[in-house]
C-alpha cells in the first residue's frame, strides 16, 4: 500500500479531486500539486518511493524518457482518476516540445529551475497569420500503449501568451488548451505534474513544424515509449531526491 508519505499523498489527492468538475477541478488540482510540491512534502515522498515503497514495478512501466524532451517519473498511480508525476527537464536536450493539448485537465508546479511556456490558439488557415504546422491526432495503441500519430492535415497557430515559471510557481490548464514547454534554466528543471483523468478524451492534438514528423502525411506513425526498468526507475528517484535536497534553486 505504501508508507506514511505515500498514503498521505494519496489521501490528499482523493479528497481534493473527488467531486469537483470543470473549472473547479482545475483549481483543486492546482492547489493539490502546489501543496505536494513543497519541499516538506515532496522530498520525503520521493525518498520513500526511491526506497521501494509503493508499487515500483507498476510505476516503472508508466515511467519513460518522453519524446517531448523530459524524463517522466510516475509517483502516484490513481488509475483513471489521477496520476501524479515528476517531470525532470534537462537543459540542452533537443528543442522545444511540439505544441499539444492533453486528454484531461492538468496542473503543474515548478519545484526547481525555470520552465518556459507558450500558449497557442488556432488561426485562420486562409491567412499568413501565426505559424504553419502539421496537425496530428495522437492516441495510445497496442498492449504497450505506445503513441500513434494520425495525420489530420495542416493548421496555423497563433501565439497568445509566453511566460516563464520559476521554482514555487505553477499553472493549471483545461484539457483542450494548446501549449508547449521547455527548460530555461542552466541546470535541470523539476516539475510536479498532476493529471486528473476526469473527462479523458480519446486523443490529443499535436502540432509540429510543417513536415517535421518524418514520413508522408498519408500514413499513420507509431512512436515507441522508452520505458524505464525498475532498477533504473528507483535510481532516477534517488537522483531526484538528491536534486530536491539541494533546495529550489532557479
Amino acid at each position: 500500500m505504501g508508507g506514511g508519505h505515500v498514503q498521505d499523498a494519496r489521501r490528499l489527492l482523493e479528497e481534493s479531486l473527488t467531486g469537483p468538475a470543470g473549472d473547479g477541478l482545475v483549481r483543486e488540482a492546482r492547489a493539490a500539486v502546489a501543496e505536494l510540491g513543497s519541499t516538506r512534502r515532496l522530498l520525503p515522498l520521493v525518498r520513500e518511493l526511491a526506497a521501494g515503497v509503493g508499487d515500483p514495478s507498476g510505476c516503472a512501466l508508466l515511467s519513460y524518457r518522453h519524446v517531448l524532451g523530459f524524463d517522466k517519473l510516475l509517483l502516484i498511480d490513481g488509475g483513471p482518476r489521477h496520476m501524479l508525476r515528476a517531470h525532470v527537464w534537462h537543459p540542452g536536450r533537443g528543442t522545444r516540445e511540439d505544441i499539444h493539448n492533453h486528454r484531461s485537465p492538468l496542473a503543474s508546479y515548478v519545484v526547481r529551475g525555470t520552465l518556459g511556456m507558450e500558449l497557442y490558439e488556432t488561426a485562420d488557415p486562409g491567412t499568413d497569420e501565426g505559424i504553419a504546422t502539421s496537425w496530428y491526432r495522437e492516441s495510445l495503441t497496442g498492449e504497450d500503449s505506445d503513441w500513434l500519430l494520425e495525420p489530420a492535415g495542416g493548421a496555423r497557430l497563433r501565439l497568445v501568451q509566453s511566460a516563464q515559471y520559476t521554482a514555487g510557481s505553477g499553472y493549471a490548464l483545461p484539457s483542450h488548451v494548446l501549449h508547449r514547454a521547455w527548460c530555461v534554466s542552466a541546470g535541470p528543471t523539476v516539475t510536479l505534474f498532476l493529471e486528473t483523468g476526469a473527462g479523458r478524451r480519446r486523443y490529443t492534438d499535436v502540432f509540429a513544424g510543417a513536415g517535421a514528423v518524418e514520413a508522408a502525411d498519408a500514413a499513420e506513425r507509431g512512436v515507441a515509449k522508452k520505458r524505464l526498468e525498475v532498477n533504473d526507475y528507483l535510481a532516477e528517484l534517488s537522483a531526484l531526491a538528491e536534486v530536491l535536497a539541494d533546495g529550489p534553486v532557479d
